[in-house]
């Protein structure tokens, strides 16, 4: 059970650092003038920190 509960915590961590690096990414974006591009490089960023997380709750 308890293998189960960080499966869940790592997948809701990592689905929430997704969309807060997709945000920032937005955000550079919109300062620069390039929104599409801000967001291409935050989803980028944010699917890598996703997997780092999925990773280290697993090895838990």
């Amino acid at each position: 059970m308890e293998d189960n509960q960080k499966k869940k915590s790592g997948s809701s961590t990592g689905g929430l650092v997704f969309v807060g690096c997709m945000f920032i990414g937005g955000g550079i974006g919109m300062l620069i003038g390039k929104v599409n591009v801000g967001g291409a490089i935050g989803m980028g960023v944010g699917f890598i920190a996703m997997a780092v997380i999925y990773i280290y709750y697993r090895d838990k």
